[in-house]
């Protein structure tokens, strides 16, 4: 990223809700190695997360707490300039498990603040991080490139999906009542350094530990575990490399339009199956594949993003090719493989409960 893009964040004062989790972390990172004047607040309940991802800056205040707090909420004064909005209920599989904790960590938080700063003149743009799963076809057919103005479908494959969509309908809403500067920015597969495989709370679920495809094959296939491939990974994803995200979401805050809804994403097409060839083959792991019939909940099989709109009108494109950022995530895997172990470890009696 160009010095000049940075300096568009100088004297500013920017809120990270969920800041300390993996993507919130390293936007906060990149923040403050790159911008001398600025100041980051970060908010965050670690439920998902630790306090060690956080960087060691003095241009970082960090709260613990969940953005639905009255106290927390209350505290808040119109004095940022930028707002990201990235705590959510992770994933999928945990939402299925407890429907209402992702009610209350997923859907309440974008209202609860969004009430909030409905009221705040100052503020330049907020920008909340949906995801690409909401909107993208539920099927298993020929992969499609998933648009902006891809219809919504009333058929999800879990609550997750449900409340990141209903936040976007909070976004517009809020937009167009209350002139609150909301941008919308799709996700898609997220991977990087950073993630760390069961950081936060156990949530009733073995994807609190093994939450993300991408962190799972990495460590299992340095560990010479099986990896495990669902319905023999003819699903596809879009997988873009954090910093990449972490650029997008900083353009959406500079250049996207109120109101509005850019996907940020790779724009490439790789399936499951090419993912744990391209980990094994990168780490040199000799790990078998495990293969697993289909899961019951997950129907959306083949997607990817278009990003001709966030790269006309943002100028954003995904510069991290998945072999390299990949190369990077394994180095950074091997460094922290006692922070990751000791991670996992402390769930592994509600594990073995589960099992």
């Amino acid at each position: 990223m160009p010095n000049d893009f940075y300096s568009l964040f100088e004297n500013t004062k920017v809120l990270v809700v969920g800041g300390a989790g993996f993507v919130g972390s390293n936007l906060s990172r990149l923040l403050t190695e790159n911008v001398n004047k600025i100041s980051v607040h970060i908010v965050d309940n670690l439920l998902s997360s630790e306090i060690i991802n956080l960087p060691k800056n003095s241009n970082i205040t960090f709260y613990e707490g969940s953005i639905t707090d009255f106290r927390i909420l209350s505290n808040l004064s119109d004095e940022y300039d930028y707002i990201f909005h990235l705590a959510t209920y992770h994933g999928n599989q945990s939402s299925i498990f407890d429907p209402i904790k992702d009610h209350e960590n997923n859907t309440l938080t974008t209202l609860k603040l969004f009430e909030r700063l409905k009221g705040f003149r100052n503020l330049k743009k907020i920008v909340y991080s949906s995801a690409g799963c909401s909107v993208a076809k539920k099927t298993f057919d020929t992969a499609m490139a998933t648009t902006e103005e891809s219809p919504i479908e009333l058929k999800q494959d879990s609550p997750y999906s449900i409340s990141k969509i209903i936040g976007e309908f909070y976004s517009v809403y809020y937009h167009k009542q209350y002139h609150l500067p909301t941008v919308r920015a799709r996700f898609q597969n997220v991977y990087g350094p950073g993630e760390v495989l069961g950081a936060g709370n156990w949530r009733g679920t073995y994807a609190t530990i093994w939450r993300n495809v991408t962190p799972t094959f990495i460590y299992k296939a340095l560990t010479g575990q099986e990896i495990p491939l669902e319905n023999e990974g003819v699903a596809s994803r879009d997988f873009i490399f954090v910093e990449d995200i972490c650029r997008g979401l900083m353009l959406c805050a500079l250049k996207g339009e109120p109101g509005d809804v850019y996907n940020i994403g790779s724009g490439v097409e790789t399936t499951i199956a090419e993912l744990a060839e391209k980990i094994k083959d990168l780490s040199g792991s000799k790990s078998k594949i495990q293969y697993l019939p289909k899961r019951d909940w997950d129907n959306s099989g083949k997607r990817f993003a278009s990003t001709v709109k966030s790269r006309e009108i943002l100028g954003f494109e995904a510069i991290v090719p998945i072999s390299e950022g990949l190369k990077v995530t394994i180095n950074w895997t091997k460094e922290n493989i006692k922070l990751i172990e000791r991670n996992i470890n402390k769930h592994m009696d509600h594990l073995n409960y589960y099992n």
